[in-house]
């Protein structure tokens, strides 16, 4: 909900007393050192501090946090609360040998204050005090071990509170580290063109997933650059494929990558979780098949050919997503309900069933909806593809694509754009790791690279450095033990999460991806944060329960491509066993959601509280399971919308939603709508559709009171061009 930012004092000129004396006796001081004989050099401590966690007795505004004091950033500061006591506290992330305290006071300094550590957090000694603190630049040299530091203001030297610039530990840590880079473990099989038996091997691989939708195998199948042949990878569950070229053509197949839907009778609306990327196809047959449905990316592909979405004998497909690709043919979708392309090039798109939707698509069609069904956007706003491993001679390194805006096609088409980081710079976690070691490796100031596996986490995982990037391989996965969020991003740049799937544990989680804290206010539009390919599920693999699964509390976050998903088949499923009551909530502000899949929660699948927010593309079912219309009734309101911007907004806009009810349980059951907004000239929205799948309940409108009802069984949308 957006609020007036708190009221902030203006920041007070720093104290420039004695500067003349100073300068004096430095002089005389130099003179004196050049008789000083010289002695053995000794190592200068290291800066333990900067970056790490830090927490405060209170803060006296929004633009003042306790982070801003172990910034390194000499222009920002924390301050607390007008009173006494107050206290800071930083975690080093492993125990150290302190020799050093540097305190950059603001004018608004203590008199009185001491100095704590804390090996436990819990028990805590006291190493230096004072009530006649000078304020400006204190250097106090200390002794001892410690992981929490704190500093205790007992007596302030000024009506306001306590303001530091920084507050600086210094010291050896007692603890080696942990190494960046290593090997990425025995699921991760990386291929060479004169590796033998490839095919074998791939098929082995697919036998083990192809109908493992709730299994435990994880695995990425790697190619290094070079030219393959009679190639044809099929892919099942948790499978990720891609080359280990900085472009796509660096490795190229004479074959295919494929997914069909064999294993459910040639249904392909549960071919989820699996994804291809970075490489170039030359199918065998002119044609490359691609048919999934959700959490399913297809991206930075160059297919020489067309590219069928259906799967063979046409069978159901319930949509996906395909990004920064080059699809030289046409693009047949066939049976695919809906689809989103973004920033790629096609030689042609054939047909349309539900919902088409293109932002920044060389070769797509005409915007034409709803007959036939295309929403076409020259360009996608802003957009940054997703971080990817790769080869550089003999090095692993990850790239990470520099941001682009109004972008429109292929974002390889020259010499890439972007940072590349080499392994020695991540921590590679394998199965096994704990949340503990995991915090630890990012506080160090390593970035995160998930092994393919399943990673059990007892708490959060926090990532409160700017541009750290959390890569997932072949469709790593987290899950919370004890009703924890799983990963909690902070209120900084530039952040990468990418290729996760988080499944939520059987004890309530209030919430299991949390990007920015609650009140985030910093402007992050120069260098947004990214959730890309990072899926959550409720249920399917077991029970589970979340009250929302994703907030999005940062300003600028752009969510490229993510699943929300409360299941409706597998194990733990249950109207109140898998429990979930809200998707998706973005409280920040300038949020961009492209290719946003968010299905069957129990009450909102999305909240839309900040603003300027747009959405390029949603798909989304309400509940299957719902008991009977008492269990969805919100109020006087039959039913929940699918996607709700709040009434205190003021400026949203999205492009190509649908929403589709199957209350099988009890096809009485009567939506008034599917989706919600104010009446605003700035709140906007082109080409909405509503579906009721063959009866199986009913929407009354489509926005608001805004659209025909649905009715019968034939399955046929009910649409609304323009709101309002």
């Amino acid at each position: 909900m957006y609020a007036p930012p708190a009221y902030r004092r203006p920041a007070r000129p720093a104290d420039g007393r004695r500067t003349g004396v100073l300068a004096a006796v430095a002089g005389l001081l130099l003179s004196l050192l050049a008789f000083v004989p010289a002695t053995p050099a000794s190592a200068a401590p290291s800066l333990l501090s900067q970056g790490k966690t830090v927490t405060a007795s209170s803060e006296e505004n929004n633009g003042t946090p306790a982070a801003s004091a172990v910034d390194g950033d000499n222009g920002t500061r924390w301050s607390s609360a007008f009173s006494d006591p107050q206290w800071i506290k930083v975690d080093l992330g492993v125990s150290a040998s302190v020799s050093q305290i540097v305190l950059k006071w603001e004018a608004a300094y203590a008199n009185g204050y001491r100095i704590e550590f804390s090996t436990d957090n819990s028990t805590w000694s006291t190493v230096y005090s004072t009530t006649t603190g000078p304020g400006g630049t204190e250097s106090l040299n200390v002794s001892g071990a410690a992981r929490y530091v704190r500093l205790t203001g007992t007596a302030r030297a000024t009506q306001y509170g306590y303001s530091l610039w920084e507050f600086q530990v210094f010291g050896a840590s007692g603890d080696p580290g942990i190494p960046g880079g290593g090997d990425l473990g025995p699921n991760v099989l990386v291929f060479d063109p004169s590796t033998p038996g490839i095919q074998a091997k791939v098929d082995e691989i697919f036998k083990k997933q192809e109908s493992a939708q709730f299994g435990d195998g994880r695995y990425a199948l790697l190619f290094k650059p070079g030219t393959y042949n009679n190639i044809n990878a099929q892919l099942g569950f948790y499978t990720s494929i891609a080359g280990l070229g900085l472009k796509p053509d660096d490795t190229t197949f004479n074959g295919d990558v494929t997914v069909d839907a064999g294993w459910f009778n040639g249904n392909a609306t549960q071919n989820f979780w699996r994804s291809a990327e970075n490489l170039a196809l030359n199918p065998v047959n002119g044609t490359d098949r691609w048919a999934v449905s959700q959490a399913a990316p297809f991206r930075r592909m160059h297919v020489r050919g067309g590219l069928n979405l259906a799967p063979d004998g046409y069978g159901w497909a319930s949509g996906g997503y395909i990004a920064d690709s080059k699809v030289d043919g046409q693009v047949g979708p066939y049976s695919q309900q809906q689809w989103y392309t973004r920033d790629s090039s096609v030689g042609g798109w054939t047909n349309g069933v539900w919902n088409m939707t293109f932002s920044g698509v060389e070769g797509a069609p005409a915007q034409t909806f709803p007959d036939p069904p295309y929403t076409t956007l020259d360009t996608t706003p802003v957009s940054r593809e997703k971080p990817f491993l790769y080869l550089d001679g003999s090095e692993y390194k990850v790239f990470v694509p520099a941001k682009r805006t109004n972008a429109r096609g292929v974002s390889w088409s020259g010499t890439p754009q972007g940072e590349s980081i080499p392994l020695s710079q991540f921590y590679v976690v394998r199965p096994g790791a704990t949340a503990a070691t995991i915090n630890a490796a990012v506080q160090q100031g390593l970035h995160l690279l998930f092994t393919p596996g399943v990673y059990h986490v007892d708490r959060t995982i926090t990532i409160d450095r700017a541009n750290t990037v959390v890569l997932g391989l072949g469709l790593a996965t987290i899950i919370p033990d004890n009703g924890v969020t799983a990963i909690k991003v902070g209120d900084v740049d530039g952040v990468k999460l990418a290729g996760l799937l988080i499944d939520a544990g059987p004890q309530n989680s209030s919430v299991l991806l949390q990007v920015g804290p609650e009140g985030a206010s910093a402007d992050h539009s120069a260098n947004p944060s990214t959730v890309q390919d990072v899926f959550v599920r409720i249920g399917g693999a077991g029970a589970g329960k979340a009250t929302t699964s994703m907030v999005i509390n940062n300003n600028d976050t752009i969510v490229d491509h993510t699943w929300i998903w409360r299941a409706d088949h597998g194990e733990g499923v249950g109207w109140e066993t898998n429990r979930a009551d809200y998707g998706l909530r973005v409280n920040g502000d300038d949020v961009l959601a492209t290719g946003l899949f968010v299905e069957h929660l129990n009450k909102y699948d999305v909240q839309w509280y900040g603003e300027d927010g747009r959405t390029i593309f949603f798909q989304n079912e309400k509940s299957y399971d719902a008991p009977n219309q008492a269990a969805v009734q919100n109020g006087s309101t039959k039913g929940y919308a699918a996607y709700k911007v709040d009434d205190s907004v003021d400026t949203h806009e999205g492009w190509g939603l649908g929403s589709y009810c199957y209350y099988n349980v009890d096809p009485t059951i009567r939506q008034d709508h599917g989706f919600e907004a104010p009446v605003k000239s700035g709140v906007k929205f082109h080409d909405l559709l509503v579906v009721s799948l063959g009866g199986q309940g009913q929407y009354e409108h489509v926005i608001n009171n805004t659209g025909a009802a649905t009715s019968g069984t034939s399955t046929v949308p009910s649409t609304v061009v323009s709101f309002p």
